[in-house]
């Protein structure tokens, strides 16, 4: 009879058809969490022309799927550390298939908004625990690469709205690219079938026969058996994860990185809301303004892949904090127009992508790694609900900016300042509290115990 360490045994592993299913499952989730990202722009000019929507009210339209995002989140978030991953993924796999696929037969504004409501409860809810669920299955120098891969699936998401919009949208209007969204519903038994649950979970439900189970799949030639004992490093020290995040020098980073969030989502949701308006009114055609929508997340994965490299090397951190300068500097720039060529505009659509959804993508993975994994859902959950509250007040913010006739610039500029508040908070974030697997993985070292806390 021995003792198993699951961290040491997931960190050791070697990629294989049970990582392969892991990447597949939870790709396939957040595709569709990234068409519905996008799904509302594309489908914006058509709904405000059908339903004779002023901006501010086609913005207030947005917000109320965000608002359900942000409880849909946190609820969603906490809840999971303490009825396991994959029956929360279940839950919020069935909210957002069916409420988003009603929105398609809305009658009014008013069933519109409370379908997307219900629908962004579980939109908010299934990205932190599938990111979460990746991230504890992940082997130690692939985490942020398989998230990354992972979280690419937003952009292809993305990328189907308005692909679809310029497919459907003729034949079937508005209401045809929201009926779409019924299709992961009927992959449910096959997912509920092939996802693992965390360890932690299976541990405090006495569930070991799964467990071991699971360990073979991660590595076959593990020699275990039913009369080892099995456990995690890290373990909880309350019965409220919430808690969790402000014990152990964690307060500040929790909160630097819910003030990241909320920046990176306002400008997120703001200009996948408003981008294709802008750019008409910046004298581009509708279907080219659907163009820059594709490109957007194009940038995305392309960031997301290579800057996700880069971070499993050298840490998230010291990549991020460009990223979002960049992504600043490219959105002011956008104002340009069509004064320069559309190919400098193109290049500066897929950085803008890369530094707004890709640094989003990679913050993502990064909280997964800094929090220790009995908090990893509650973590990214609440940070996930926070910036929610952002991405509401973007749509609100790009429709109220609209009613004024201000110069194109300003209109850029006002989602740019967001990103250089994002870059500020993530440098100001201490590495040395991180989880003690981070600061292994990355070799960070403590600060020394007789350094003044003003120093720390």
């Amino acid at each position: 009879m021995g003792e198993i360490n699951t961290t040491k045994v997931v960190n050791k592993s070697k990629f294989n058809k049970f990582h392969f299913k892991l990447i597949f499952w939870s790709f396939f989730l957040i595709i569709f969490d990234g068409y519905d990202l996008v799904l509302y722009g594309t489908a914006v000019p058509m709904l405000i022309e059908d339903w004779g929507l002023s901006e501010i009210e086609a913005g207030t339209l947005s917000s109320y799927g965000l608002f359900g995002m942000m409880f849909g989140a946190i609820g969603f978030g906490i809840l999971a550390d303490r009825i396991g991953r994959k029956n929360v993924i279940a839950i919020t796999l069935v909210l957002f298939s069916l409420f988003t696929c009603l929105c398609g037969f809305a009658a009014n504004t008013t069933q519109f908004g409370i379908y997307r409501f219900l629908a962004g409860l579980g939109l908010g809810g299934i990205m932190p625990n599938v990111i979460a669920l990746a991230t504890d299955f992940a082997p130690e120098r692939m985490k942020i690469l398989v998230v990354s891969i992972v979280l690419c699936g937003y952009s292809i998401g993305g990328i189907l709205a308005p692909v679809l919009g310029l497919t459907l949208m003729p034949i079937g209007g508005w209401r045809s690219i929201f009926w779409v969204a019924i299709l992961p519903i009927f992959a449910l038994p096959f997912l509920l079938k092939q996802l693992p649950e965390t360890f932690s979970y299976l541990n405090r439900t006495n569930r070991k026969k799964e467990a071991v189970n699971t360990l073979r799949k991660i590595d076959p030639k593990l020699n275990i058996s039913m009369n080892d004992t099995i456990k995690d490093i890290e373990v909880s020290t309350t019965k409220v994860p919430l808690m969790d995040l402000f014990k152990e020098n964690r307060a500040l980073s929790t909160v630097l990185f819910w003030l990241t969030f909320f920046c990176c989502l306002l400008m997120i949701f703001g200009l996948n809301t408003w981008l294709p308006n802008l750019m008409m009114r910046a004298g581009y055609e509708l279907n080219s303004s659907l163009m820059f929508l594709i490109v957007l997340q194009v940038g995305a994965i392309v960031g997301t892949l290579i800057i996700g490299k880069l971070c499993d090397k050298f840490g998230s951190k010291k990549l991020l904090v460009p990223l979002y300068i960049a992504g600043a500097i490219s959105l002011s720039l956008l104002s340009l127009g069509k004064d320069v060529n559309i190919f400098v505009i193109y290049i500066l659509i897929a950085i803008a992508g890369a530094a707004t959804i890709g640094s989003q993508n990679l913050v993502q993975a990064f909280v997964s790694q800094y929090f220790p994994a009995y908090i990893r859902s509650t973590a990214l959950g609440t940070a996930s609900g926070i910036g929610r509250v952002g991405g509401m007040i973007g749509p609100l913010m790009g429709g109220f900016l609209l009613t004024f006739a201000l110069p194109m610039p300003m209109y850029f500029i006002a989602f740019a300042i967001p990103g250089l508040i994002a870059a500020l908070a993530l440098y100001l974030i201490p590495m040395q509290h991180a989880s003690e697997e981070y600061k292994k993985t990355y070799q960070v070292k403590d600060v020394p115990k007789d350094v003044p806390n003003e120093v720390k």
